[in-house]
């Protein structure tokens, strides 16, 4: 099946991948764009997960006051260069980041920041929880590793729910966003202030 420019181009402009990128992934959907769509995710997904290793010591804080100043966010993002860094996309990425803390104000950037005292804590009331239910005794270990799954989900700010697109994670538009640029992103850290806080 032979692959127009037009379809080429608009695939390129939906995803920001590269032109022979975009035509091979069509070729492989046989023209569907969607499908194409998700066969880019995918390859910059594994993409993004061989880049984990590399070093990314570059990158930009940023900033976000919110509801006439009385919340504010400190974010910082890093990537492997600075050429990155400068690019529009970056610094939306990192302006998304520092709003989504001011609405969402996750506790930790990941599951490895949550200090291991609070996650027992929390992995211990909903056993008691379990105790509690009535539920068969063979089930809670699996229902107690689902409530912990939703409790990362709601800590952590990588796995909480984008707040501009609920239907992705904000560590998927970060992958997303790595992917397009062909650097490893990551948070670093972050610090959110809330007046009287």
């Amino acid at each position: 099946m032979a692959i127009s420019a037009r379809e080429v181009k608009e695939l390129r402009d939906r995803t920001g991948a590269g032109m022979m990128e975009c035509k091979s992934a069509l070729e492989e959907a046989s023209g569907d764009i969607e499908s194409a769509i998700d066969i880019l995710r995918a390859r910059g997904a594994a993409k993004a997960a061989k880049r984990a290793a590399r070093e990314a010591s570059e990158g930009a804080i940023g900033s976000y006051i919110h509801m006439g100043g009385k919340i504010g966010v400190l974010v910082e993002v890093n990537c492997e260069t600075d050429f990155v860094a400068k690019t529009d996309q970056f610094q939306q990425l990192v302006k998304d980041i520092a709003m989504h803390v001011a609405a969402s104000n996750p506790p930790a950037v990941n599951r490895e920041q949550i200090p291991e005292q609070d996650v027992e804590r929390e992995r211990a009331v909903y056993r008691e929880q379990m105790k509690e239910s009535g539920k068969p005794e063979h089930l809670w270990d699996k229902i107690v590793d689902g409530k912990m799954e939703k409790f990362f989900a709601e800590s952590t700010l990588l796995e909480q729910a984008f707040v501009k697109n609920p239907d992705q994670t904000v560590g998927q538009l970060i992958t997303e966003v790595s992917a397009k640029t062909g650097e490893k992103i990551e948070v670093r850290r972050f610090a959110r202030f809330a007046l009287g806080d």
